[in-house]
């Protein structure tokens, strides 16, 4: 087995990424969390987050940036940021944010979701003169812990919709 490598996302990622965002997410959330979605409204947030269309226009959107980390073919990791929309009153046209950063199960542990936020934070500092941003679930609080270690801290909550659930959602701040 081939050490994983970290590299820019393409248009024919589109699949394998809705593949790997839709199945983190239930073993994060659902799994993991054990949050208790209505199967309606977690199936309507899974397609319209990670099915084929809508994974192929996040892609391609102006002003963002992906990175995957693959192993001999197979998605590992992904890391998505892009222009801010995280509702917080300070907030800015030209703030960036971190919008995805998922580490499949099986390769937790291998440093993936690190590298690939440090990378996405220093692809930001380059591309915005502002604040950095990151939204990350209230419970969550391993996450919460690597963003603060990264100089990020709490500047707001929201409520972040799975169809018609709301999941209570932590803004973070940096800079």
């Amino acid at each position: 087995m081939t050490a994983p490598v970290i590299r820019p996302a393409r248009l024919e990622d589109a699949a394998a990424l809705g593949v790997l965002g839709r199945q983190t997410f239930v073993d994060t959330f659902v799994t993991g969390f054990g949050i208790p979605y209505p199967p309606a409204d977690l199936n309507a947030f899974l397609d319209a987050s990670f099915d084929l269309a809508p994974t192929q226009r996040k892609l391609a959107e102006p002003g963002c940036a992906w990175w995957v980390a693959e192993r001999d073919g197979d998605l590992l990791a992904l890391a998505n940021a892009g222009p801010n929309g995280l509702p917080h009153p300070d907030a800015r046209p030209g703030d960036l944010e971190l919008r995805r950063l998922y580490v499949a199960k099986a390769a937790q542990g291998l440093g993936l979701g690190t590298a690939l936020l440090t990378l996405s934070l220093d692809w930001m500092q380059a591309e915005s003169d502002g604040p950095l941003w990151i939204g990350v679930w209230s419970g969550n609080e391993k996450a919460q812990r690597l963003y603060a270690a990264h100089g990020f801290a709490k500047v707001g909550e929201y409520d972040y919709p799975v169809g018609a659930w709301r999941d209570r959602e932590f803004i973070l701040r940096r800079g």
